[in-house]
């Protein structure tokens, strides 16, 4: 059901004819505002629903645990107070978020059917989707940049990623995150959305809600691809120049073992970089007329939901300092419980 709001302007336009006495003559225009959006969300299929809506709850329940415990394995344990596992405890946390700003809408719908978003809602989620998206991007570029120093300048570590310089870098990419989705926000609620309110998505994405919008939208798409595309090639050439010179200081490595490090460092990195920014370009950085939004809702599943739930599994879980810290948790707590294993 589509939901409007109409506002009525009167305009009263008086013409003075002198061999007229009809002259008084009101016109009435009807201007209609949105106050409302429908998500038509993943599929119309009733039989997929529940499968669907089972999914995406383990799928969500997953990716909390693992971030959060993430998160909580880096407070509790000493021993992981470095740079690398302050970036992974704010990548965690920005994961969070992240699905959250999604995630429960999707399994609302899915589950009781509502497909209704109110029009500050939509700006919100919006908001934090994006805002966490870029911040997200900024970090896996710190990552690639402190991995890129561990492995080329072991002895000029320490002196190089100090506590100030790890505090500007995460600090950095919020910043960078929420500035740039602020104007993106802006600018698409402040276009006009009169001729219809359903959104052809799952989500209130930018993509989506520009098509819909019976406003001009250059502006918006030269912004877009202006502020998007310069912080995906940014951030790509900064992990790509990273591991460039990580896979080169790996060759020079005479120890077996410390090559096999460094390339599952990379490969692991990599992987996830790899899907995160392939699935964004295609979203984002192509012309909006060239579009198929049923391909790319099926490529929207896998940067709001599934490449947040495997960051916890790529990046720390095969790690061996998270797996001590784990363990050494698990026996405390068997400790304060009083149980014997």
């Amino acid at each position: 059901m589509v939901v409007l709001k109409y506002h009525y302007l009167m305009f009263s336009h008086l013409a003075i004819d002198a061999s007229r006495d009809d002259s008084p003559m009101t016109l009435m225009e009807n201007i209609s505002e949105v106050t409302e959006f429908i998500l038509v969300g993943l599929t119309d299929a009733l039989q997929l629903q529940v499968p669907l809506f089972l999914i995406f709850t383990l799928i969500y329940f997953i990716t909390l645990v693992g971030n959060l415990g993430m998160i909580m394995l880096i407070l509790l344990d000493s021993h992981l107070h470095t740079p690398m596992y302050l970036f992974l405890s704010n990548l965690s946390l920005v994961d969070c978020v992240y699905a959250s700003a999604v995630t429960p809408k999707v399994l609302g719908g899915l589950l009781t059917g509502d497909k209704l978003i109110s029009y500050n809602a939509c700006a919100a989620q919006m908001f934090f989707f994006a805002a966490f998206a870029t911040t997200e991007d900024f970090l896996l570029a710190s990552m690639a940049f402190d991995r890129h120093v561990a492995v080329c300048k072991p002895l000029h570590y320490t002196t190089t990623m100090t506590s100030t310089v790890c505090a500007l870098l995460v600090t950095g990419s919020y910043i960078c995150g929420l500035l740039q989705t602020s104007i993106h926000v802006a600018l698409t609620f402040h276009l006009s959305f009169c001729n219809s309110n359903v959104i052809n998505h799952f989500f209130c994405d930018l993509l989506p809600l520009l098509a819909l919008s019976c406003s001009d939208i250059y502006t918006n798409e030269t912004v877009l691809f202006s502020l998007a595309g310069g912080t995906i090639f940014f951030t790509l050439l900064v992990i790509l120049n990273s591991y460039l010179f990580i896979f080169i200081a790996s060759l020079r490595m005479h120890s077996a073992e410390g090559r096999k490090k460094a390339f599952s460092t990379c490969a692991s990195h990599l992987t996830t970089v790899s899907i995160f920014y392939g699935t964004t370009i295609f979203m984002y950085l192509q012309p909006t007329s060239s579009h198929s939004m049923d391909t790319d809702k099926m490529a929207s599943v896998f940067y709001t939901m599934i490449i947040h739930m495997l960051n916890p599994l790529v990046y720390s879980l095969r790690n061996k300092d998270v797996k001590s810290a784990f363990k050494k948790v698990v026996e405390k707590a068997k400790l304060s419980l009083g149980l014997n294993f």
